[in-house]
């Protein structure tokens, strides 16, 4: 399985743009019951932009901000940086890839809480860039409300990510994730104090993070890594090193090329 490349991103979109609304329309027709949310939040929209908008306000909205004002504040931000519904489409592609639970683009887009909450994410980090920090803290906020994924609007994630189940997973300040990681529930990219400057974990393309694992500190995640359930990372993991234990230290062979997307979470001899 390979990673979808940033040069390929307007063609991904489209791509699965077309497939969502094929699925929406298999799905009205097999279930009746649901197909008035089918309709509202894929066949009734016009690209894949809105109904990314559409869909998170719905999911965002409170009593005190409605989800009309939330549509419109998301679509201007998408407007601002494509590269954000481009990253939401390579989401949703690793999610179809990755996770054998998942059986089409649309069971994700409505129903796999990781992908919601990166997408609330993404918008938020959109606000932060603006300087619109107390619109960024609410949508943080909400995400870790209704997700259980408190992940700090100013983090940089790049596309392509894969968080699984989603619970518990925590990613601070200054950490960042690369293209095409898979992060499973209860993982923390945390600090190791209260120091104020850069602080949090650096992770690099196609990492696979396993459920529990905790990576403290200023610290760099090679490329390609992989880091076992439970672990805790306190120092630098070289590219395509599997780590375990608490705390976490080299174990067995080198990993495939791509663990990320091979999802082998079998430590041993490579």
């Amino acid at each position: 399985m390979s990673v979808i490349k940033f040069s390929t991103a307007k063609n991904v979109r489209d791509q699965v743009w077309a497939q969502l609304q094929e699925e929406a329309k298999d799905f009205a027709d097999a279930e009746k019951a649901l197909s008035s949310l089918f309709y509202a939040t894929i066949l009734n929209q016009e690209s894949f932009c809105r109904a990314i908008a559409s869909y998170l306000a719905e999911k965002l909205a409170t009593p005190e901000v409605s989800a009309l004002h939330l549509r419109k504040q998301f679509l201007d931000i998408y407007r601002t940086d494509g590269s954000i519904v481009d990253a939401a489409a390579q989401d949703l592609v690793a999610v179809r890839e990755r996770d054998p639970a998942c059986s089409s683009y649309l069971q994700c887009f409505l129903y796999f809480k990781g992908f919601s909450a990166l997408q609330t994410y993404r918008v938020a980090n959109g606000f932060w860039k603006q300087d619109r920090k107390i619109m960024a803290y609410h949508l943080q906020n909400r995400s870790a409300e209704l997700f259980s994924v408190d992940i700090h609007p100013a983090a940089n994630f790049g596309a392509g990510i894969m968080l699984d189940h989603a619970d518990g997973l925590v990613a601070g300040e200054t950490s960042s994730v690369g293209n095409g990681c898979s992060i499973l529930h209860g993982v923390t990219l945390g600090g190791t104090g209260k120091e104020h400057m850069d602080r949090h974990p650096k992770i690099g393309e196609n990492v696979l993070i396993g459920a529990g694992a905790k990576i403290l500190g200023n610290i760099k995640v090679g490329d390609g890594a992989r880091i076992a359930s439970g672990s805790v990372v306190l120092k630098d993991v070289p590219a395509n090193c599997t780590v375990a234990g608490v705390p976490a230290k080299p174990v067995g062979g080198p990993c495939c090329e791509n663990p990320a997307a091979e999802m082998d979470q079998i430590l041993g001899d490579e």
